[in-house]
């Protein structure tokens, strides 16, 4: 079991507008939501000493945010170079670097103009380096190309199907409808699903999470700490990062991937669940990373939520839905609240501990877990009230 598990806590959580286009700078961004994040814990920004992000080449730096905001005394500022795999994994960092001795109260956040700046695959490198020397000659540049062509295979193997897909964006959506915060919060049905727009096979626009501008921020600190602060502590009672073989300098890898109907989640599930000790029949809500309907498929078979070929089913059976037996991305997920690269996941998760969520609250809710990644690497974290 985890050493550090349940003896840190997220004691506070902030967040800005999502929009289309934020006219604000990521810097300006980062600042307002981790300020929100220490004024809703209740600490004061001199009482904070570390400052961790993870970015894509589109945000600023931690040290620029602890300076921008006078955080006087910035001992551990750090930035992680990844993607959206990554939104778990730098909470689980600022329990580490509490642990060692680097600093004391740390706040995470990731903070982007997804859409009015930086496009995630817009602007992709065609260097002589990895995989992409052989790809994109051919065209093969974005990621939903990528993508698509591991759910293509899931469908091939176990027939899993468009209407399963579509039954996962339906929900999300329905559950964005409660939630103020959401870009799109209008419900769609079926026949809207099918009639928009494809963008490569088998995705459609609504297989697709948004492009956003936001940012979302958390305060990390002591369990004994957290429970004299101004919320209710949630606690991080278990955490994983990693994936399997082939781990290539380029994501675009994923071509030597050996079976494309598992990711990442496969390889990790072990060292989750023996981390806190708890179960996937335990967890109350569950915050999935869902930057394309088929990566929610692949995440409920490979955390064991059900067999591997059965997550298709599992969907189509209504189990993610509010009442159904694993209530999944309750705020609406990146498919329709926003895309922060997951790390919305997390605020939603400790909102749901915290029973804080009003109409989209799940009864009762004491574990939530949060996942991100989709193809050969990824993180997870268990939480807990």
């Amino acid at each position: 079991m985890w050493k550090l598990k349940d003896k840190y806590a997220i004691a506070g959580i902030g967040q800005t507008q999502y929009s289309k286009n934020s006219n604000r700078t990521v810097l300006d961004l980062a600042n307002e939501a981790c300020l929100n994040a220490a004024n809703d814990a209740g600490m004061n920004l001199n009482e904070i000493d570390g400052v961790i992000s993870f970015n894509f080449n589109d945000s600023v730096p931690a040290i620029a945010v602890a300076t921008s905001l006078g955080i006087p005394n910035a001992m551990h500022a750090v930035d992680y170079a990844s993607g959206g795999n990554a939104a778990n994994l730098i909470v689980l960092a600022a329990t580490a670097a509490i642990e060692a001795g680097l600093a004391k109260n740390v706040l995470v956040y990731r903070a982007m103009n997804g859409r009015s700046g930086f496009r995630l695959g817009g602007g992709r490198e065609m260097s002589a380096r990895g995989i992409t020397q052989f790809t994109a000659p051919f065209g093969w540049i974005t990621y939903p190309q990528a993508m698509a062509m591991w759910c293509k295979r899931h469908m091939i193997k176990y027939g899993t199907t468009s209407e399963q897909l579509g039954r996962i964006a339906i929900t999300f959506r329905q559950n964005a409808s409660l939630n103020e915060a959401a870009m799109l919060r209008q419900p769609i049905t079926m026949d809207d699903y099918f009639n928009s727009r494809k963008i490569v096979d088998p995705f459609r626009v609504l297989d697709i999470c948004l492009e956003s501008d936001g940012a979302c921020a958390v305060l990390v600190t002591g369990r004994d700490q957290a429970r004299d602060l101004k919320r209710k502590p949630v606690y991080i009672t278990g955490g994983a990062y990693g994936g399997g073989p082939n781990q290539g300098e380029d994501l675009f890898d994923a071509i030597r991937w050996g079976d494309h109907t598992k990711n990442y989640a496969h390889y990790i599930k072990d060292d989750l669940w023996s981390s806190s000790g708890l179960k996937p029949k335990d967890v109350d809500v569950a915050e999935i990373y869902d930057c394309f309907t088929y990566s929610v498929i692949m995440q409920l078979e490979g955390l064991g939520f059900c067999k591997e070929g059965e997550g298709g089913p599992f969907v189509e059976a209504g189990h993610i839905e509010k009442t159904g037996s694993l209530p999944t991305n309750t705020h609406g997920g990146l498919l329709s609240e926003a895309y922060i690269h997951g790390f919305n996941h997390v605020l939603e998760a400790v909102r749901q501990l915290r029973h804080e969520a009003g109409d989209r609250q799940i009864k009762d809710a004491k574990v939530a877990l949060t996942t991100a990644g989709a193809m050969t690497c990824g993180s997870a974290m268990l939480l807990t009230n």
